[in-house]
């Protein structure tokens, strides 16, 4: 995974399930449709609900990896 540009941010570390989706939830709608919100977590399933929560809400996953113990995801909001 390399560094993507990105408009805003969503530290979610430290948070377990179901808390990383439900702030990218609340945050996503606070961004505009197109920008992109980088997402870093700790919690493992967020590995499996992101990308989920993407798919069902119509929002692109950009990109997703692992960094050291932290997870990133950068998410492109649709409209």
């Amino acid at each position: 995974m390399q560094e993507q540009d990105y408009d805003a941010e969503l530290d979610a570390r430290g948070l377990f399930c179901p808390e990383p989706v439900m702030m990218l939830h609340n945050r996503i709608v606070e961004i505009s449709p197109g920008a992109v919100l980088k997402v870093v977590a700790t919690d493992p399933s967020t590995t499996r609900d992101i990308p989920r929560f993407c798919q069902f809400l119509d929002h692109e996953l950009v990109d997703s990896g692992e960094d050291g113990k932290e997870f990133v995801f950068y998410i492109r909001r649709g409209s």
